[in-house]
């Protein structure tokens, strides 16, 4: 449409212009999203995700929706393979992960069937032939698959006084789990199978809980200048709404909803479309609790009579607008 109006000109995208998603996840961030910050090394939980990293050999990060497990753990793999792409690796599980994505399959060909390596497996190799340096793999969702059935005989291996310890794997090859491949994983404690996944992994790997955070809240909408008193009325409802995740822990909510909030209209989106839902959900047993917390949202956006008065008096105050 530009091209037929203005024929010799140029469209450039965000991209082209070096500020887009694509230049993002290229540049040391633990998000493809434009804006998203830079990972800061030096941040006290990513420090704490790599010490028990390289004591345990892998950590779990463990918490409601919207709690930034999934960016820590982007953030604590590029810092531990200094940004290397080529030395860490995301997979996400859903129900119907298999051991043959994980760790070896068969494909078809023209002559019959040849193995094919998994994301676990690529990395195994990998790690191994490079041992002076850290290889990472961030499983997304960990719950969300038959972690047993998913690993298989590598279940055992992945612990930190298994590891260079060989084994055989479906293929009948020999492998070892080495010393410099780190695992991340994010979960949310509510999924169906995470009893599973604490069964498997509670003696293996460390555990960390990412829980809601008002101070990184915040933040955020500091960072997002975000007006008072909206931005003061959000976080007394946010502390209100996880104060009740304590006997309901389907009613937390995390601080990451609120990333993309600048003003009430960004803020009623995120109810409209987000979070009415939870707690709809989490309350659906409770009808009277979801009422007041659904009030108390409106709140966020009234105009309380102290306010109102004071918009009158500086409207009055103006002075009058001369006419010829």
């Amino acid at each position: 449409m530009l091209d037929d109006l203005v024929p010799n000109v140029r469209v450039l995208t965000a991209d082209d212009l070096g500020i887009g998603a694509k230049a993002m996840a290229a540049t040391n961030r633990a998000s493809s999203a434009p804006d998203a910050a830079p990972v800061a090394s030096d941040d006290p939980r990513i420090q704490e995700i790599i010490r028990l990293a390289r004591i345990f050999g892998g950590v779990i990060l463990s918490g409601s929706p919207g709690t930034s497990k999934s960016y820590y753990a982007a953030a604590a793999a590029e810092v531990l393979t200094n940004g290397v792409k080529d030395r860490y690796r995301f997979v996400q599980f859903h129900a119907s992960y298999q051991y043959e994505d994980f760790m070896v399959g068969f494909t078809p060909t023209i002559n019959g069937w040849e193995t094919k390596q998994g994301a676990f497996m690529e990395l195994v190799f990998n790690a191994t032939t490079d041992p002076d340096h850290t290889y990472v793999l961030v499983i997304d969702e960990l719950s969300r698959a038959d972690v047993g059935r998913v690993f298989g005989e590598a279940l055992t291996y992945v612990e930190r006084t298994k590891r260079e310890l060989p084994f055989r794997i479906a293929s009948g090859e020999e492998i070892k789990v080495p010393e410099n491949l780190i695992i991340l994983a994010t979960m949310n404690p509510f999924d169906r199978g995470v009893d599973e996944v604490d069964a498997a992994f509670e003696r293996r790997f460390a555990k960390v809980s990412m829980d809601p955070d008002r101070n990184l809240l915040d933040a955020i909408l500091t960072d997002n200048e975000v007006a008072e008193p909206i931005k003061s009325r959000l976080i007394a409802w946010f502390d209100r709404i996880n104060n009740h995740s304590k006997r309901n822990p389907a009613a937390a909510v995390g601080h990451a909803y609120f990333s993309t909030v600048t003003d009430e209209r960004s803020l009623a989106d995120v109810w409209d479309y987000q979070l009415k839902y939870l707690v709809q959900r989490a309350f659906r047993r409770d009808e009277n609790t979801g009422a007041e917390i659904e009030a108390a949202w409106r709140h966020i956006f009234a105009v309380v009579p102290d306010e109102a008065s004071q918009a009158t008096d500086e409207s009055a105050s103006e002075p009058e607008a001369e006419t010829s």
